[in-house]
């Protein structure tokens, strides 16, 4: 379970920009730990142990596991009452099938549309990327809670100028419920992986408007994410069972 001092680091990876409601503030919070596996797949989530680690009242609560209930990262039962989703090499196959599905199009649509704004904001967020991961000691860098933040802005940024705002949402989505996969693939590393290179490469395509080329490397990206989970979920399993 989180604690008060955890619950107040990961607020700072929240929208500065404007003053976050109670509602956003739970979900931020609940959303991260489920994605970073602080809360295990299949694990209880009672109101009352998330009110006194959050410092919240139930509504927020309750509202922010109903919406992640709605995303798929929690599962609803009337009478068990909420628990963490589970994970499964099924589960992960079906992601995966769905991000190609839905990314390859929504990034079509975001470099034809894109202009100068979105240049430059996914420009600045690879930069912020770059720097976080160059200050990051040798390591697992997707475990890191500031590069995995940073790595999700970075991917947002690049989807942000497509057009149609459900194919961005599920795109964010299928994101989000692919990092759990990615932070245990993380725990089981035995080499050492920089991502920074193979993000430069595709911002690269997409800023060119090289629609083939960016959706073949975005498209080895999500394959490379499915491919290390796999080969770290038998051992994952038979270390959490």
């Amino acid at each position: 379970m989180v604690d008060q001092l955890n619950f107040v680091h990961k607020m700072k990876f929240m929208d500065k920009s404007k003053n976050p409601t109670a509602n956003e503030i739970a979900l931020s919070a609940l959303r991260q730990d489920v994605l970073s596996l602080a809360f295990m797949p299949g694990a209880k989530l009672k109101v009352e142990h998330l009110q006194q680690s959050y410092g919240l009242s139930s509504s927020p609560i309750r509202e922010a596991l109903n919406r992640l209930t709605e995303e798929g990262l929690v599962r609803a039962d009337e009478r068990k009452g909420f628990r963490v989703a589970a994970v499964s090499a099924e589960d992960l196959q079906d992601i995966t099938n769905m991000r190609v599905l839905i990314d390859l199009p929504t990034l079509e649509q975001a470099m034809k549309f894109g202009g100068d704004q979105w240049e430059a904001e996914v420009i600045a967020s690879f930069h912020l990327l770059e720097k976080i991961e160059s200050r990051l000691p040798e390591g697992p860098v997707v475990l890191d809670a500031e590069w995995s933040a940073q790595h999700r802005s970075f991917h947002r940024a690049m989807m942000s100028a497509c057009p149609s705002e459900r194919l961005v949402l599920t795109s964010s989505s299928l994101f989000d419920q692919a990092e759990r996969y990615r932070h245990i693939s993380a725990r089981y590393r035995t080499v050492i992986k920089r991502k920074s290179e193979e993000h430069k490469v595709l911002m690269r395509a997409v800023l060119k408007r090289d629609i083939a080329t960016a959706q073949k490397l975005h498209q080895e990206h999500v394959l490379s994410t499915q491919k290390n989970a796999l080969k770290a979920m038998a051992q994952w399993h038979k270390d959490t069972h």
